[in-house]
């Protein structure tokens, strides 16, 4: 069963774990449909994304839409009242994923039976955890004898009367 994520575009691009990894010189809401396609931030392809904009598309010969993600513009009402009005609209509320950092729609979306995440819970979903040597997992044992030298050293540190 696929997915549908419904993704807040400007609460995405202006948080800082997106805005730290992307040139400002490049057209930020490009920017963002790429790094969703590149790191296959909603899994499988299956999935429908829908990325949801304040205001108007820049124009009608500039087709942000890129191949699998739906580029929606609010047009005269905000982003978040555009989401709300998807989540609402949707048959299939169960299968749908919020994104966006706003905590009035993500309880909308929840009382409406949708799942949300934050945008750094989404960024982060599918962050590969770094590679650590083995040794580094050693945790090493402290006998008594350590304990107890310890232990006192930080009385005499932090008890001084």
């Amino acid at each position: 069963m696929s997915l549908r994520y419904i993704i807040d575009g400007y609460n995405l691009i202006n948080h800082p774990l997106f805005s730290q990894r992307h040139k400002q010189s490049e057209d930020p809401r490009h920017a963002v449909l790429t790094f969703i396609k590149t790191r296959r931030l909603t899994g499988s392809p299956k999935n429908s994304i829908s990325v949801v904009f304040d205001g108007y598309p820049p124009s009608a010969s500039a087709a942000d839409a890129d191949a699998g993600i739906d580029v929606v513009f609010s047009r005269k009402i905000n982003a978040d009242d555009k989401i709300k009005n998807m989540v609402e609209e949707s048959s299939g509320r169960k299968n749908i994923i919020v994104v966006s950092d706003d905590k009035e729609i993500k309880f909308m979306a929840e009382s409406l039976g949708a799942h949300s995440l934050g945008i750094e819970e989404f960024i982060q979903a599918k962050e590969k955890p770094e590679k650590r040597p083995k040794d580094d997992l050693i945790k090493p044992e402290l006998n008594y004898s350590q304990i107890h030298k310890i232990n006192q050293e930080l009385r005499r540190i932090w008890l001084r009367s």
